[in-house]
């Protein structure tokens, strides 16, 4: 019994199989069918991939969320770092642009500098301004040039426009400049229009010099170009110090008051320049000691004076010709005598009778 009953329940099974196929392959076709004419299937596909992709986001997003803030971390330190290098780059440049800047300014002051000088200047050199003193009473610059340099006191400072001043105290490292401005520095000067010389002194302000002992009716006008007159033994003659800009000749007083503008930019140099100079060149600037000058020419000797000429000798006149005039006798002065002839004195014991 138990043998055919598992004949008929294989037989059963394969019945029930065979219908499975047969209902599945009709589905199928009846889908096919149904997919080529009315496009269901890419329906029925469009709603289950709306369904299953927040699924499959949700089952995604630990190993996307890690993978995008690892490349987010790693690409923000990359730009980072390249930031870091291209501000360094830059930092560099602008540093290296403002030297460059720096050097191509001192270059030119160096070559203003140096076309400024006078030719009576054998050696000179440049010198930075470390300090300033710019009050009422005190007009002075400290420079980074010392006696190790070669500086000495009452040394000549210039800039490429005119005078600045000269040194007052010389340390080894150092120098500090008394400018012209300063109340207590006189500069002898010339009136280049006239050549009328003078004393220009300090009043305290960097944008003025007095002159206090012209006369009331002194020869100078506004626009006056006052040079060095070469006097006193510091500076040369002929280099400019200022321009005149007021000029009020005193009614009542003997002195005019006048004031000029020095052509030296002491307010806004960052270099100036310490000059030498040639003591055989005629435009040197001596010194003098007890009214006696330190230096000279001793090889200077005086002329020999000139040879009177000689007259042409007279010509002899030819026979039968006129006689040449002869000079007339130079006229008596008047008070003078006549020179008289002395008579021959007698013998003695009288005259000689016949």
């Amino acid at each position: 019994m138990a043998f055919f009953g598992t004949r008929g329940s294989a037989r059963n099974r394969g019945g029930a199989a065979g219908f499975r196929f047969f209902l599945y392959a009709l589905v199928s076709i009846v889908l096919m069918v149904l997919d080529q004419r009315l496009d269901w299937l890419e329906r029925i596909r469009y709603g289950l991939q709306a369904i299953t992709y927040p699924v499959e986001t949700a089952l995604n997003s630990p190993v996307t969320a890690w993978r995008w803030i690892k490349s987010d971390f790693a690409a923000r330190d990359a730009l980072e770092a390249e930031n870091q290098r291209l501000r360094t780059r830059v930092r560099d440049l602008e540093i290296r642009s403002l030297r460059l800047e720096a050097v191509e300014a001192e270059n030119a002051a160096l070559i203003g500098l140096k076309k400024a000088l006078p030719p009576v200047a054998e050696r000179w050199l440049p010198a930075d301004i470390v300090n300033i003193q710019f009050g009422g009473l005190r007009q002075r610059i400290l420079v980074d040039r010392g006696a190790r340099n070669g500086v000495f006191r009452n040394q000549v400072v210039l800039d490429d426009y005119g005078v600045v001043g000269q040194t007052m105290h010389v340390g080894p490292w150092s120098a500090e400049v008394l400018l012209i401005t300063d109340p207590d520095h006189d500069l002898p000067v010339q009136i280049e229009r006239t050549g009328y010389r003078t004393i220009a002194v300090g009043t305290g302000d960097p944008q003025a010099i007095a002159l206090p002992y012209l006369p009331a009716n002194a020869d100078i006008r506004v626009g006056d170009v006052l040079v060095t007159s070469g006097l006193g033994g510091v500076f040369p003659s002929g280099y400019p110090v200022a321009r005149v800009t007021h000029v009020h000749p005193g009614a009542v007083q003997p002195l005019a008051r006048v004031q000029a503008v020095p052509f030296a930019h002491l307010e806004t140099d960052r270099e100036v320049t310490l000059l030498w100079f040639r003591q055989s060149s005629p435009a040197a600037p001596l010194k003098e000691n007890g009214g006696q000058l330190t230096s000279g020419v001793p090889a200077a000797q005086p002329l020999p004076a000139p040879k009177p000429s000689t007259p042409a000798p007279m010509c002899t006149p030819a026979s039968g010709g006129p006689a040449p005039a002869r000079p007339a006798a130079p006229a008596q002065l008047p008070g003078a005598h006549a020179a008289v002839k002395p008579k021959a004195s007698s013998p003695p014991g009288g005259p000689r009778k016949p």
